[in-house]
C-alpha cells in the first residue's frame, strides 16, 4: 500500500518543518518502507552545519520513528484517532554515512514486538543503498486525552 504526503498527514500529527516522511512505498502488517527527500531548503541546514550541511542524526531517528508511527497507527492501534505515540527508549543508534541535501533517505522499519502499550521497532535508513542510520527503539502509545 502506497501513501502520498496528504494521506500521511491524515495519520500522524506532524507538520512542516517537522514532518519527515514524504511517501510510503510499502505498508504491511509489521513493516513499512518510506522515504524523505532531503532538500537544501530544510531549516536545520541553516545551523547544522554552515558550509557542511548534514541532516542531524536525531532527525534521522525521528524520521524512522514517524514511519513506525504510521505503521502502528494504520495496522495495530485500536483507536488511532485518539492515540499518541512517544519515544520511551532509543537503543543501539548507529550512524554510518552522512545524509546531505539531494539525498533520498529511505526508511525500512519493522515492529518486532508489541506488549501492553509499547511497541519495539527496528529501523534502518539508507541513501543509495548504503546504510546511513540504524536504530532500535521502543515507543509508548497512550490515549491522547491522558497527556
Amino acid at each position: 500500500m502506497e501513501m502520498n504526503i496528504e494521506q500521511i498527514k491524515k495519520i500522524i500529527p506532524h507538520r512542516y518543518p517537522f514532518l519527515l516522511v514524504d511517501r510510503v512505498l510499502t505498508l504491511d502488517d509489521d513493516r513499512i518502507v518510506s522515504y524523505k527527500n532531503v532538500t537544501g531548503n530544510e531549516d536545520f541546514f541553516n545551523g547544522h552545519f554552515p558550509g557542511l550541511p548534514l541532516m542531524p542524526g536525531v532527525l534521522q531517528i525521528e524520521a524512522i520513528a514517524q514511519s513506525g508511527c504510521i505503521l502502528f497507527l494504520e495496522k495495530h492501534a485500536k483507536d488511532p484517532e485518539n492515540t499518541t505515540i512517544v519515544f520511551s527508549t532509543i537503543n543501539k543508534a548507529k550512524f554510518r554515512k552522512p545524509v546531505v541535501p539531494g539525498d533520498q533517505f529511505m526508511m525500512d522499519v519493522k515492529i518486532v514486538g508489541i506488549r501492553r502499550n509499547f511497541a519495539t521497532l527496528e529501523g534502518v535508513g539508507t541513501v543509495d543503498g548504503n546504510v546511513a542510520c540504524e536504530v532500535n527503539a521502543t515507543a509508548a502509545f497512550i490515549p491522547t486525552d491522558k497527556l
